[in-house]
């Protein structure tokens, strides 16, 4: 993935944190743990992690992605602690009972389980890499009741704006011939129906209602995959200027300063 197009921006935003630091809260994690942070991306959310644990002993934190680009800057951001308690491995989270040598304590995945096509089986790969009673926290923006009711018409006037630009300013539209995972929601019910059939039980499950500033939503719009989800096939620069005006427009028409949204929290702890 191009850095221009990393998810590394939208991280950075304070809303983002917060709402990472409350899973990491729910998961109640402490000294002697083992926790693996998986897609850990930059490690922005290892970062959060290792401010939860910084009275904590002897624990170890595992970041987890497929980036190489994404765990070299996780690696430099967090040089002075990698030695000691962080140690990064560049995997496909799929395999990630081949990456975790020795069982965890807790699985944190913040904002990624929407992208995995087989959930089933990462599900199968978390569980074999947990100990007994260990725990997995996960969370997601993307799921059926994201959306509240009355943000439809921001969404609704965001992509017909971001289309007719796109459509004006470049002569391209999108293709809707195959739907992206990650635009496949499921409800909170199946999550919790998918979690408990892989041998978890639900802890916790709530939603949060959360304000997203025009910031956020100009950032995600310089993802790559929020950008190939709503305009597939369509070059990343123009698909994401087209966004990113959009956003602008919708915000100036509405006259707002914040879109809320929704994001589902779950804990479940290995059977």
């Amino acid at each position: 993935m191009s850095e221009d197009y990393s998810f590394s921006k939208f991280s950075n935003n304070s809303f983002y944190q917060k709402q990472n630091a409350h899973l990491i809260d729910m998961a109640g994690i402490g000294s002697g743990q083992r926790i693996v942070d998986l897609a850990c991306g930059t490690g922005g959310v290892t970062k959060l992690i290792l401010e939860k644990l910084k009275d904590a002993r002897e624990f170890v934190i595992i970041g987890i992605d497929h980036s190489s680009v994404a765990i070299k800057l996780a690696m430099e951001d967090l040089k002075d602690a990698r030695d000691s308690a962080v140690h990064f491995v560049q995997s496909q989270i799929e395999h990630l009972s081949d990456s975790v040598k020795e069982s965890a304590d807790t699985v944190i995945f913040c904002n990624a389980i929407h992208y995995v096509p087989d959930k089933e089986a990462l599900l199968a790969e978390i569980s074999k890499s947990l100990k007994p009673g260990g725990k997995l926290a996960f969370n997601t923006s993307f799921f059926e009741g994201a959306h509240l009711d009355e943000t439809l018409l921001y969404y609704r006037k965001w992509m017909f704006k971001a289309s007719r630009i796109l459509r004006r300013e470049y002569g391209l539209s999108p293709s809707r011939t195959q739907k992206v995972e990650s635009r496949k929601h499921l409800t909170p019910e199946e999550y919790a129906s998918l979690v408990e059939s892989n041998g978890f039980r639900i802890q916790q499950q709530e939603i949060e209602t959360v304000q997203v500033p025009i910031e956020g939503w100009l950032d995600i719009s310089s993802f790559e995959d929020f950008i190939i989800g709503t305009m597939p096939g369509v070059p990343l620069e123009k698909a994401s200027a087209a966004l990113k005006e959009g956003v602008r427009q919708t915000f100036a028409e509405l006259n707002v300063s914040h879109i809320p949204r929704n994001w589902l929290d779950v804990v479940a702890i290995r059977l």
